[in-house]
């Protein structure tokens, strides 16, 4: 199977988000999951990271770290497997 250019640009850009988050814990779970999991993502599943990835940095540590609860509005299975991540 072929990916696009625009993919290929979509997910470059994903890693480095990801990967360069401020916070260094978010930079260890989230840019872990999506370092060994961004290339069997669908389009579908890179849609949803690019939604992920405008969540703030203090509302997904607290939710990785059971300070808080996933928000309704929020949840979704990607996010729930990136949250239960662990380098």
């Amino acid at each position: 199977m072929t990916i696009s250019p625009e993919t290929q640009i979509r997910r470059k850009r994903l890693l480095w988000r990801a990967t360069h988050r401020g916070i260094k814990e978010m930079d260890l779970i989230l840019g872990g999951f999506v370092t060994r999991n961004l290339d069997g993502f669908s389009e579908a599943e890179i849609a949803e990271l690019e939604r992920i990835m405008d969540i703030p940095d203090q509302d997904m540590l607290s939710w990785a770290t059971k300070q808080a609860d996933i928000p309704a509005e929020q949840a979704s299975p990607l996010l729930t497997r990136i949250l239960a991540y662990t380098p």
